[in-house]
């Protein structure tokens, strides 16, 4: 069961930066280009950048959405800073929604510059860019994190279009207090190297050296599993619902790329994308390398690899509860996905002790607490 002691560590949660992120950090000749917040007609805003505008879309739960009477803005997303909980962008209101929730820490990913900085991948300028990358990080460690250490997990995003410079940043960063670093689950899709390639060597070795866990959240390739023009185009539930494909893509692709036979250190979380599906997929792989003779390290195998690499997040997944051995007990962590549309909050510690009511207290203190801590060094 889930005890009143026990303190809940979320591995993944979502902030709205606040407008001052880039304005208040980039050297002057590069505020003007950098992003900053512009209003639009329909009290709508939008993030302006090398003279791009991104609007605010931000898809809230029915509790983190502020629904206005006007005749607009009225389905999920929010459209303003104002149709938002000001625990999406304040750091004090997050504390205090996570109070209400019964949550004790999280690790937080971004919003304009997207789940793993993908955003400034479409750069014109790539000296702005790494220079948003690091106003992003010094922000998230000085700033959010800063507010309550205890609290929050600093994770940073880096320069995915050099992997010199990311690992660079991996490092200073590291040194600043970082724990993780947002990273995309697979890259080919956004026109990148694959993990096939030595590409990624400087990155995963920097993981490495510094201990930073890369935390792959689904979408970050830039697309979700949409098996009809008409499901992606009328229900955002059909890609939802299969969000955990993408986390075993990114298992298998790593799996068998041979990138983390060259890092053995490197530690992996699959964010967001359920546990379910963990024991089927590491039985078909172990199948599937007994039998494949050409292009297959057979030095160790693809479960000893998750084991070794992977650990695995869950917002609600009774599947992967029942299955947490066959899964790995020490794998599997919880998440809360606050403001986003899948969280409980301000629910998440009832409807996770409903979840866990008949499972052995240690068990669970492993689940909602104690893996974060091993994994992260929290």
């Amino acid at each position: 069961m889930l005890r009143d002691d026990f303190k809940l560590i979320s591995v993944d949660d979502h902030v709205v930066e606040p407008p001052g992120v880039w304005v208040d950090r980039l050297p002057a000749a590069y505020r003007e280009a950098g992003p900053t917040i512009v209003d639009q007609p329909g009290h709508t805003q939008a993030w302006r950048y090398e003279d791009n505008l991104y609007s605010i879309n931000l898809l809230g739960s029915p509790a983190t959405r502020i629904f206005r009477t006007d005749g607009t803005g009225e389905d999920l997303y929010a459209r303003h800073y104002d149709d938002m909980v000001p625990g999406a962008y304040d750091v004090h209101a997050r504390l205090r929604a996570m109070d209400e929730d019964g949550v004790w820490a999280q690790l937080v990913f971004p919003t304009f510059p997207r789940f793993a900085g993908t955003r400034f991948l479409n750069h014109k300028d790539p000296v702005l860019a790494s220079l948003c990358i690091q106003a992003y990080n010094d922000w998230m460690i000085d700033e959010w994190c800063a507010a309550a250490p205890d609290r929050f997990i600093p994770m940073i995003c880096i320069q995915l279009w050099d992997p010199v410079a990311a690992a660079a940043e991996m490092r200073r960063c590291a040194a600043k207090g970082a724990r993780a670093v947002t990273m995309i689950e697979t890259p080919s899709p956004l026109g990148l190297p694959s993990f096939w390639t030595d590409y990624w060597n400087p990155v995963f070795e920097a993981a490495a050296e510094t201990g930073l866990v890369l935390c792959m959240h689904v979408g970050t390739s830039g697309k979700l599993t949409t098996p009809s023009p008409e499901s992606e185009a009328h229900s955002d539930a059909v890609p939802i619902s299969l969000c955990g494909l993408n986390s075993m893509a990114s298992l298998a692709d790593l799996t068998f790329s041979g990138l983390l036979h060259r890092y053995p250190q490197v530690r992996i979380a699959l964010s967001e994308g359920g546990s379910g599906w963990v024991p089927y997929l590491l039985e078909r792989m172990d199948y599937t390398w007994a039998r494949t003779r050409v292009g297959v390290d057979r030095s160790i195998s693809p479960s000893d690899l998750f084991r070794r690499h992977f650990w695995t997040c869950f917002i609600s997944d009774r599947t992967a509860i029942e299955n947490r051995h066959a899964i790995g007990l020490d794998k599997l962590m919880w998440e809360s996905d606050y403001p986003h549309n899948d969280s409980e909050w301000p629910n998440s510690r009832k409807f996770l002790a409903e979840a866990v009511t008949d499972i052995p207290d240690d068990d669970v203190h492993r689940i909602v607490e104690l893996n974060a801590r091993d994994l992260f060094r929290f």
